[in-house]
């Protein structure tokens, strides 16, 4: 180690804190797989400033154009000043954000997110135009490479072109359907704005109206409430479903983590449900369970807890906020008798369930003690995940069909962070099942205990929830039934992205005349077998797995080791991903036949 010397202290330049410490800027790197990787905050720092434009009263329309490496925005706004635009987009602490008078409800409050967008581009190019004449810079990795100025007859606003630099975010892609769905949030926070994205016209006229009626249109109880005035915007129905579902927004900026304004909103609608049906006296959480909301609230002075904006701080919201949403609700319940019957029955039920339940866990308690102290179908770890003690990171479940793939499971895996539990066959289909049947089917109140999620998901006991089963039919057939399983009961497991499936090789393929270990290649399709005989040529043996009891403990090692090959399963860009789940999984045994024979595809080859 070296001295800790006058040597060691160092003083970075804006410009290169944001390249060394990026994270503190747009979060995480990523390579555009994920909605919060760095490259889409990059993106939507670019969209907001065009965005603010609108919510100052200049320019309907925004042109965004997305391909896989580069994204270039531009608004019809009045234009960044020409001589100010290159230390706009360059000098941090530099903008018009911090005048109340020219910007009161804007996104972008730090002076921060267009340096950060120039600084982590290969190529950063900013046009501004105004009355006539306009100002151009380019920079590459935030160094100034051109200026130039002219005259020009364009129409007055910002143009903004970069290209993510790819040293910083590696073999990164824009991929469609996360900039559709910020788009799409865009659009429904600014009623009346028009966002044109590679010629996909996104516009709404109804606000978080048009957002609910997306998300829910099949699922709804009743049609949504709503109200929207300048400074509030809200919209909440209830659904079927187990859990509570909210999109929350400030000045445009969708929260992801929440904050002080969506506790409120949360509050106050249950306060407003009690006081406009007073006998009723429903806990909160009754009143919450299956509901579905969106709000947005417009501030001068939006406190957020880092750069990326997840999350609201403002404490004093809550004081105004609660008191104005809890009278809204009671006064939009009045005005929908036919929606606020629907909505006080539907609170009823799951009042009623929650106090059966209440006696068939306590049942499924005192029988879980008779049996045993331990869970018989896990094999546990030593290890387990705390995120607020920053512990078992790596740690994860199994989840397997049967004593053989269950045994091969258990002598191959790590027992300090790797767990396993064995399904003793085809699971309950629980598409259509209430709650108390989680109590009441043992096999699935096991693996709930296993988790630790019967009381909340935040309870999680594993980081990573891995479902392996065999390659074959009765493999996906349980691998889709537990999907079902979580979706229906523990569905933010799935959205947070806790649930993976193992992928096992299908095929060994080795020389005839050698046997060793390194001879062997594991190929997890067709092709890399194909590929394999190819390389080995004549001698290639060919050994097909047909399920994970087959494979030796010394193979299963490599498989569930440093080069697992998982597969996350991803939801969250499926907004009808239920019905989706209900059409395959439900009773509609007709139809479902009819859709496989009109969607079935023959190979002539294959027919004799």
């Amino acid at each position: 180690m070296k001295a800790y010397d006058e040597n060691a202290i160092q003083h970075l330049s804006s410009l290169e804190h944001i390249r060394k410490r990026t994270g503190m800027y747009i979060g995480r790197e990523g390579d555009g797989s994920d909605y919060m990787d760095g490259i889409y905050i990059l993106l939507k720092e670019v969209l907001d400033n065009a965005i603010d434009e609108f919510i100052a009263g200049y320019g309907r329309k925004v042109e965004l154009t997305v391909t896989d490496t580069e994204c270039t925005c531009r608004d019809y706004g009045r234009g960044i000043p020409l001589g100010k635009l290159k230390d706009c987009v360059s000098q941090i602490n530099t903008g018009g954000k911090f005048n109340n008078d020219v910007f009161q409800f804007s996104v972008g409050m730090n002076g921060v997110g267009t340096k950060a967008v120039n600084a982590l581009s290969t190529k950063f190019v900013a046009r501004a135009v105004r009355d006539g004449k306009f100002a151009q810079v380019e920079f590459s990795k935030g160094a100034l490479v051109k200026e130039t100025s002219g005259s020009t007859d364009e129409r007055n606003g910002t143009f903004v072109d970069f290209v993510p630099d790819p040293s910083i975010f590696r073999k990164y892609k824009f991929l469609p359907e996360h900039v559709e769905k910020r788009v799409r949030f865009s659009s429904y926070l600014n009623a009346g704005l028009s966002i044109h994205l590679n010629g996909q016209i996104f516009r709404s006229e109804n606000g978080l109206a048009d957002l609910m009626a997306d998300e829910v249109q099949f699922d709804k109880i009743y049609p949504p409430i709503a109200y929207r005035d300048k400074t509030l915007e809200f919209c909440f129905t209830h659904t079927n479903r187990f859990s509570e579902e909210y999109f929350s927004f400030v000045n445009g900026q969708f929260t992801l983590d929440g904050g002080t304004h969506l506790s409120a909103f949360r509050e106050g609608v249950a306060r407003g449900v009690n006081e406009f049906y007073p006998k009723g006296k429903f806990d909160a959480d009754d009143i919450r369970e299956g509901m579905v909301g969106a709000v947005a609230v417009r501030l001068q002075d939006p406190k957020f807890d880092s750069q990326t904006k997840g999350k609201l701080v403002n404490v004093e919201v809550r004081n105004d906020l609660i008191p104005k949403i809890k009278q809204i609700v009671v006064e939009e319940l009045n005005r929908n008798p036919a929606a606020a019957q629907k909505l006080i029955e539907k609170i009823e039920d799951t009042r009623k369930l929650r106090k059966e339940l209440a006696s068939v866990k306590k049942a499924a308690r005192e029988r879980s003690k008779s049996v045993s102290f331990r869970i018989p179908q896990l094999r546990d770890c030593k290890q387990h995940w705390d995120p607020k003690r920053g512990r078992g990171e790596d740690t994860e479940i199994f989840i397997c069909e049967g004593l053989s793939a269950a045994g091969t499971l258990t002598l191959s895996r790590q027992p300090e962070r790797q767990a396993v539990f064995q399904l003793r066959g085809k699971p309950l289909n629980t598409v259509n099942v209430k709650r108390d049947v989680l109590y009441k089917n043992e096999e699935l109140y096991n693996l709930m205990c296993a988790l630790d999620i019967a009381d909340s998901v935040d309870n999680l006991r594993y980081k990573r929830v891995v479902l392996a089963t065999d390659a074959d039919v009765d493999g996906l057939h349980i691998r889709n039934l537990m999907i079902t399983y979580f979706m229906r009961f523990f569905e933010k497991l799935v959205r947070e992205g806790h649930l993976f499936i193992l992928e096992t090789p299908l095929f060994r393929v080795r020389p005839s005349t050698k046997k060793g270990a390194a001879e062997n290649h594991y190929c997890y399709n067709e092709a890399e077998r194909d590929a394999a005989v190819a390389e080995i040529g004549k001698s290639a043996e060919i050994t097909r797995f047909k399920g994970l009891g087959e494979v030796s403990k010394e193979e299963f090692k490599e498989f569930i080791g440093p080069n697992m090959r998982l597969t996350p399963v991803d939801v969250n860009h499926d907004k009808h991903v239920m019905d989706t789940i209900g059409f395959y999984m439900g009773e509609n045994t007709k139809e479902r036949k009819q859709y496989i024979l009109d969607n079935l595809v023959v190979n002539p080859e294959d027919v004799t």
